[in-house]
């Protein structure tokens, strides 16, 4: 089976394109599961916090998670922000069938989407009560990945276009 780890900023499209995709492959007749990093954090992870320690123990539980569901015939779609590279790495080394993919879109269009307002509360002076002072990709680190098996663009394509282009790869993956 595949698993697909996505990774990008929040905001990037992530979870909308992987639970869409996740719909039209059911439609197919296959088993998937998207393990959405925000769900997951809530209740398989509540006890880490944001230190890199902490998002890479969080992503390793997604991955043993996801690893598991392939193990047993289901496509699993990780959506979670995972920004290190040597995480994702790892994840990567369960074999060929772990794939991954980034989930690309530029700050400026993140700025503008921000439907969970994290950019504006990112960017408020510091000191102001209401600051994240730890929002991957402004005052925590995003590794751009190394060698992505595949670059979804969402602030140059529509919505349909990315849910199309992550469900044309994932096609290609399956055997037979």
């Amino acid at each position: 089976m595949v698993l697909i780890q996505l990774t990008g900023l929040s905001g990037s499209g992530k979870s909308t394109i992987a639970f869409a995709v996740r719909a039209l492959l059911q439609k197919e007749g296959h088993a998937v599961e998207v393990i959405d990093g925000d769900t997951y954090r809530k209740h398989l992870c509540p006890d880490l916090g944001f230190s890199k320690q902490d998002r890479n123990e969080n992503i390793r539980r997604l991955g043993f998670v996801a690893e598991r569901m392939t193990a047993n015939g289901v496509i699993a779609i990780i959506a979670a922000i995972n920004p290190y590279e040597e995480i994702r790495q790892e994840i990567s080394n369960y074999g060929n069938h772990v794939k991954t993919v980034w989930i690309n879109c530029d700050l400026k269009t993140l700025i503008d989407r921000d439907t969970k307002q994290l950019y504006k509360r990112a960017l408020l002076p510091d000191g102001h009560p209401e600051k994240i002072n730890n929002l991957t990709g402004v005052s925590d680190p995003f590794e751009m990945p190394d060698n992505a098996d595949l670059i979804i663009d969402t602030h140059k394509r529509s919505e349909e276009e990315c849910v199309k282009q992550l469900y044309n790869y994932i096609m290609h993956q399956l055997p037979g």
